[in-house]
């Protein structure tokens, strides 16, 4: 073959393979699977307490997914979940703990911050772990503080109702922060629960649910969850209440459930 021919030949070739379409050989293809790394927030699209507010208020089931890394919370944004809870259950569920008791206000953050990283779309709740608000109101508000600062939530959750926490709740609230209740069974409490041990399975029992429901409402929190108490006072609080409920272990009748 005479050196013209050959060249022409080359030249040919290399004008082929430039109209063949390029592809991306790359392990993360495609990029909007949980391995495509963050996505940048759309704040149209962000789950607000207006946008709850709304859905309540319409009878529409709120949905409520905890979620404790960033690949389960890049699931969750994706399957359109209106609220994700970083919970202090982590401890158990993570970290291997037989209670929640021992998780700290620095892991609970890694968490979090974990978390805000997968999901742009759901309101994002952080717990507040045992030992870091039942010092004081003051307490109670700082920590809640680090976990919008340094976590990257919205809002955080708090167990129980006694007085001291409807003032640490009110006293949050007042910062400008959204709080979430938690009544029931709550796992930091076990101490004197005597295990984990469903709640309001007696009248006197069911009426403090009730009234610590009540209590959180006008302290000002948007939304209280009802844990492992019987479906009829889960109904009963749910009534009660003008902000809406989240059940887990509580029956049919809250406004929506946590799992």
């Amino acid at each position: 073959m005479s050196l013209a021919r050959l060249a022409k030949s080359r030249s040919a070739v290399t004008m082929s393979a430039s109209l063949i379409p390029r592809v991306k050989w790359m392990s993360n293809v495609p990029e909007n699977t949980v391995y495509g790394g963050p996505k940048s927030q759309n704040p149209n699209q962000r789950v607000t307490l207006t946008h709850l507010r709304n859905k309540y208020k319409k009878g529409e089931p709120i949905t409520m997914v905890t979620a404790y890394d960033y690949p389960s919370a890049v699931h969750l944004d994706t399957a359109g979940i209106d609220i994700c809870l970083v919970g202090d259950s982590a401890a158990m569920v993570v970290h291997g703990h037989d209670t929640t008791l021992p998780i700290t206000m620095e892991e609970m953050l890694v968490h979090c911050r974990a978390v805000a990283r997968g999901a742009n779309r759901p309101l994002l709740v952080g717990d507040l772990p045992f030992g870091t608000y039942e010092s004081s109101a003051n307490q109670a508000v700082d920590m809640a503080v680090r976990v919008l600062k340094e976590g990257a939530m919205d809002a955080i959750k708090l167990e129980g109702g006694s007085p001291s926490r409807i003032i640490a709740a009110k006293s949050i609230v007042e910062a400008g922060i959204a709080v979430m209740g938690h009544v029931g069974l709550t796992p930091q409490a076990i101490s004197v629960l005597g295990g984990f041990r469903p709640q309001g399975r007696n009248v006197a029992s069911a009426v403090k649910v009730v009234e610590t429901a009540m209590a959180l409402q006008d302290a000002g929190c948007f939304s209280v969850v009802l844990e492992c108490v019987p479906a009829p006072v889960a109904a009963a609080v749910t009534s009660a209440l003008q902000i809406p409920t989240i059940g887990i272990g509580a029956g049919p009748f809250c406004s929506g459930q946590v799992i």
